[in-house]
């Protein structure tokens, strides 16, 4: 493992930060790419840092981590487990982790930079670092895009990226095509005409209203998107009245949308805000309900040919059986729109970060939910090694081969990991 690189691991960890308050993390991280002869940008995208290494004419390759933790209370038991607390956008005030592996993003990618920066004579090109903030809200890449990104940074030829997931460690899993689903949420206010439980013939009910819509929503899936399409609608929130005999005036419902078709996806949308506006003036609803797009954001399409030749490249250095397709997954990403704003091609791969032995003896004994913590967690726990040095590795295969390494040098730039 490179020097220094599980104690920049802990001390990650052990300080997590809110989307777009990321300032220690940027602070940090800034340092040690100054330190390694980068040409540093801070403060794009609010707390985004974007390192630039050129060595002369070639390719441009972008590789990316993101920054931000998560308001939960870590459970881990670790000896350098977060105690930070911190409020939340919304004002609620919460113990922080790094319950989704960002701090293991922000490390692999630092040791790749450090590596890359090391075997400069070896590659030819440009390489940007882009660490990113506020991941989890959906914005930090647009927030970045938004900030003249790609005014600091040259356009890349291609992205490159990886996420930590609840697979054992040292394994990748790289799958070509709809890789990660979009996201839409939603705020949804439902509005009603309170008053006293022993009359509610002299009310609009918000709580009925937001009953018969929660049920309804459920229809969308069911009855509007085809067996071979694949979408996830999920009312995650439901929050309505003070007392057992008070008619409240509203109700509040929190909606998740997840799919991996834009078409598809643009039509669970437009079901969602159909079904809600039309459970309101079914129920006489004096008003029309208030619809809030709280998180946006496309799905990670992954470029066939480019995931091959990525596949292809980690195998032969990794050896194919620790190399996996593990098929579209769920959770979403924006890294996407880094993409798409530049036109280029994305390749984003899972990086597995659990214990081999105790992922191997939960999945004999059939529980692998039960026993193994996913993503966002309190008992989210990647063993360092060899997520880590897995990571670093990965990372710099995949840039060197894009950057047209010489096989000696470069070969030697991973094995350093």
């Amino acid at each position: 493992m490179l020097p220094g690189l599980f104690e920049t691991y802990v001390d990650l960890h052990a300080h997590p930060e809110l989307s777009f308050q990321e300032t220690r993390t940027a602070a940090l991280v800034a340092d040690q790419l100054r330190a390694l002869g980068y040409s540093v940008h801070t403060g794009v995208g609010r707390t985004g840092v974007v390192g630039v290494l050129e060595a002369g004419a070639g390719p441009c390759v972008l590789l990316r981590a993101d920054m931000d933790a998560l308001p939960v209370t870590e459970e881990t038991g670790l000896s350098y487990a977060s105690t930070a607390r911190g409020t939340t956008a919304d004002g609620i005030e919460s113990g922080l982790m790094h319950a989704c592996g960002h701090d293991v993003h922000v490390t692999a990618l630092l040791g790749a930079a450090a590596l890359l920066a090391r075997s400069r004579p070896a590659w030819s090109g440009t390489l940007v670092v882009v660490f990113q903030p506020a991941e989890e809200l959906g914005s930090g890449a647009q927030a970045m895009i938004d900030e003249g990104l790609y005014d600091l940074a040259p356009r890349p030829d291609i992205v490159l990226g990886q996420h930590v997931a609840p697979y054992p460690a040292g394994l990748l899993g790289v799958h070509g095509g709809p890789a990660f689903a979009g996201t839409d949420s939603f705020d949804i206010r439902l509005v009603g005409r309170g008053g006293h439980g022993s009359r509610p013939e002299t009310t609009v009910d918000p709580v009925v209203m937001a009953a018969s819509t929660v049920m309804r929503l459920q229809t969308i899936v069911a009855r509007e998107v085809a067996a071979n399409e694949a979408a996830v609608v999920t009312v995650g929130a439901l929050q309505a009245g003070t007392k057992d005999n008070i008619i409240p005036e509203e109700a509040y419902l929190g909606v998740n949308v997840r799919s991996f078709d834009e078409a598809v996806r643009a039509r669970v949308v437009a079901a969602v805000e159909r079904i809600v506006r039309g459970e309101a003036s079914a129920a006489g609803a004096p008003q029309p309900p208030r619809i809030n797009v709280l998180a946006s954001f496309p799905p990670v399409v992954n470029d066939p040919a480019e995931t091959e030749r990525t596949r292809a490249v980690l195998a032969d250095h990794f050896g194919a059986e620790r190399v996996i397709d593990p098929g579209p997954v769920s959770g979403s990403e924006d890294v996407g729109i880094l993409a798409t704003a530049a036109r280029v091609p994305i390749v984003y791969w899972l990086l597995g970060g659990w214990d081999p032995v105790a992922f191997l003896a939960a999945e004999r004994a059939g529980t692998l939910d039960r026993d193994i913590p996913s993503n966002h967690s309190p008992r989210f726990a990647p063993v360092p090694h060899p997520t880590l040095e897995t990571g670093v590795r990965a990372l710099v295969v995949a840039a060197l081969d894009r950057l047209g390494s010489r096989a000696d040098e470069g070969a030697a730039a991973a094995r350093t990991a």
